[in-house]
């Protein structure tokens, strides 16, 4: 009940703050509309978008892109990218007004993190047939891990292993292809794009435990102050009036959690 009661609270603040705040163009949609930076790969996940029969990219972050765009009243855009690592270095070119990402200590440099809509964990994929079965056993000299460049789960791979060094690939796909022919033993990437992309690689799974935990967060590039305090709101707002929980069903990920109100990094 007291969660219950806090979750309306917040949506309430949310709403008014959206309602009482002039959405602010000049910072969200300088251009006349919503410029919102997403990556595509194999598997779907709170982060991950996928692409349609058409080539157009679906998914989580699509549809909060096209709800905040809705609620400012602008046409919106989507800067496509091969991963998050893309994704953020494109936020101090001025490529994308707003976007949705994993949140680590090296973004925080570079953009600006309001609301988490949703809390994730990073673990290993790991090939059949490759012997290793714990978190524990990835890190044994001569065995061949893979992660996306520039994303927080990489990083944190790196940090953590001692014995073993990730080699950075720029998407997902390759990495999926490496494993199918047996020259990579494990995936470095979030556990909910790993339980869409076990299925591809026959006989591959999902190591329990995680190395690294964080938030996947809406984010502005830096000295957009009005923009990140109008992000937020939405985000917020979209957690407490099921935007979010239906973003996530409508990807197929229906057993992911939508992160408590209030988050934020």
């Amino acid at each position: 009940m007291r969660f219950a009661f806090f979750s309306l609270v917040l949506m309430s603040l949310a709403h008014a703050a959206l309602a009482e705040t002039a959405p602010p163009l000049g910072e969200l949609a300088p251009g006349g509309k919503l410029r919102v930076g997403v990556a595509t790969g194999i598997a779907a996940s709170p982060f991950w978008a996928t692409k349609d029969a058409a080539g157009k990219p679906k998914g989580v972050t699509v549809d909060l892109g096209a709800a905040l765009a809705r609620k400012l009243g602008v046409p919106v855009e989507y800067v496509v990218y091969a991963n998050s690592g893309e994704v953020t270095n494109g936020g101090p070119k001025g490529e994308w007004d707003v976007a949705f990402m994993p949140v680590d200590a090296e973004r925080q440099k570079v953009v600006d993190f309001g609301a988490a809509y949703n809390l994730t964990e990073s673990t290993y994929l790991v090939r059949a047939g490759s012997g290793i079965e714990t978190l524990e056993q990835v890190d044994r000299a001569g065995v061949r891990v893979g992660g996306v460049t520039g994303t927080t789960t990489i990083r944190s791979s790196e940090r953590t292993l001692k014995n073993v060094k990730p080699v950075a690939y720029r998407t997902v796909d390759e990495m999926v292809t490496l494993m199918k022919a047996g020259e990579l033993d494990a995936i470095a990437l979030g556990r909910a794009s790993l339980a869409n992309l076990a299925p591809q690689v026959p006989g591959s799974k999902a190591l329990a435990g995680h190395f690294h935990a964080t938030m996947v967060a809406v984010a502005v590039p830096k000295n957009h102050p009005a923009a990140l305090a109008y992000v937020t709101a939405f985000v917020e707002q979209a957690k407490a009036d099921g935007t979010v929980r239906r973003a996530l069903d409508a990807a197929g990920l229906t057993t992911i959690d939508v992160a408590p109100a209030g988050a934020r990094p």
